[in-house]
């Protein structure tokens, strides 16, 4: 008998934070390696060494790009692992924007905080810089989809597609004979940009996502909450100040932008892309066609109709530009990137309106401002908000209840074990009873560094 031992070391009772570590009789794999987001006592674990030695992992399995799920390589490869990180190709692409550009925006801040004295600590430090970034993008390798992958004589994996940015993938582990079935982060059945996630056949153990475990999205009209607020823009000579992702979400709202514009739903008001990182993903999206809806013809089009900002020199002509505007900038949970700027300088204008779209994760100024807070710490000082607020939370890329059941509906099997993980606890909760009624499934709620002895 087999035995198979998994270790949480994060996204367990938490969103962010993905990582999880299969020691196997042949191997010992890495899936995910993100960092924790959001409450200051989770941001505070990345900095801890793990709980496991690096450099006995033999290999990294990315399922995409996201920051939550790639931001702790870096830190992984100077604790000494240097096996290979695999994943798609446009995940790959994806993670080198993100690590590159995490890195770049942590030498920065540190750099800022040193100077102008708002850090705590006598000296701050980036998390890592941009020469270990590049040496952790080094290890990256390719792999296409629905293809197996032999890691060692009895362990081999698949990448399917699963639909919640460009690159992502559900994993299929099989191990022994068994598959352990890794969902990543599960797409949106009707999303305006990427197909339909595909569903698993088969999970002898599930490891499932839950962000929205325990909500339905709602069903709200874009076009009109989107060409109101422009309408409102317009006429207020304000700004709108839309905080996003750079990966999918910046090109969804780019997309929708461009349609209203095309249906003559909205004016042509100026529209800038804040964002280093987004305009390095357009780049991804222009070479990895396959992996989403929009022709090249449609997609040249939809880039030219915004003003794309680099240099930080342009955020503030952007900021002192007198006419009415929409500014989509990052980060899309206010935690980082250009938005700060714009929201520093104008979040205390009545007139200012700040979208958000999205989940929000708790201990983000994202959440402090869907909260209703009316005041925000940005560089060590206090704003007040006087903005009008506003949320679209339709957009998410992130399934919700019931397109997660869809996911799971497609297996034939009866999982040994399901690991509800990427969750807050009131959504894992009600996920795991809501799973155990209508499936009868066997669930469970992993806590962070939980130990699990699978005997195959």
């Amino acid at each position: 008998m087999k035995n198979v031992r998994v270790k949480f070391l994060g996204a367990s009772g938490t969103v962010t934070g993905s990582k999880f570590y299969l020691e196997t009789p042949e191997l010992n794999i890495m899936i995910d390696c993100g960092m924790f987001q959001g409450l200051k006592e989770l941001r505070k674990k990345n900095w801890e060494p793990l709980s496991i030695d690096a450099g006995k992992i033999d290999v990294v399995l990315l399922t995409h790009g996201h920051l939550d799920h790639t931001g702790y390589l870096p830190r992984l490869v100077k604790e000494g692992f240097n096996g290979d990180i695999i994943g798609t190709s446009p995940t790959l692409a994806v993670a080198r924007v993100i690590l590159l550009d995490s890195a770049k925006i942590q030498e920065e801040q540190a750099k800022k905080a040193n100077e102008e004295g708002f850090s705590k600590h006598p000296k701050a430090l980036p998390f890592y810089n941009i020469i270990e970034a590049e040496k952790t993008i080094t290890l990256f390798s390719g792999r296409k989809r629905d293809e197996w992958n032999q890691l060692s004589e009895n362990i081999r994996f698949k990448y399917r597609y699963n639909g919640h940015i460009i690159g992502s993938t559900f994993i299929e582990l099989e191990i022994f004979g068994k598959i352990f079935v890794f969902s990543g982060d599960v797409g949106r059945l009707n999303d305006e940009l990427l197909m339909p996630p595909e569903r698993p056949e088969w999970a002898d153990y599930l490891f499932l996502e839950s962000t929205y475990g325990n909500k339905l999205h709602p069903k709200e009209n874009i076009t009109t909450i989107l060409s109101d607020l422009v309408q409102k823009t317009i006429n207020d000579r304000a700004t709108l100040i839309i905080p996003s992702f750079a990966v999918e979400r910046l090109q969804l709202l780019m997309f929708l932008f461009w349609d209203l514009y095309k249906k003559n739903k909205i004016p042509n008001i100026p529209i800038f892309i804040d964002s280093p990182m987004g305009s390095n993903v357009l780049d991804v999206f222009g070479q990895f066609t396959d992996w989403h809806k929009l022709d090249q013809h449609d997609f040249k089009a939809m880039c030219n109709h915004f003003t794309i900002t680099s240099s930080y020199a342009d955020t503030w002509k952007t900021i002192d530009d007198p006419r009415p505007k929409i500014v989509i900038a990052g980060s899309g949970m206010v935690t980082g990137g250009r938005v700060l700027t714009y929201l520093k300088q104008l979040i205390d204008e009545p007139k200012t309106k700040v979208l958000l779209v999205g989940y929000q994760a708790e201990g983000t100024r994202g959440r402090q401002l869907l909260a209703g807070t009316h005041e925000l710490k940005l560089f060590g000082k206090y704003y007040p908000v006087k903005a009008s607020i506003h949320f679209i939370e339709s957009l998410s890329a992130h399934a919700d209840q019931a397109e997660l059941l869809h996911f799971i509906n497609g297996i034939k099997n009866i999982p040994e074990n399901v690991f509800l993980i990427h969750g807050e606890p009131g959504a894992l909760d009600a996920f795991k009873v809501k799973i155990r009624d209508t499936k009868g499934w066997n669930c469970h709620i992993p806590k962070l560094e939980e130990t699990i002895d699978l005997l195959l």
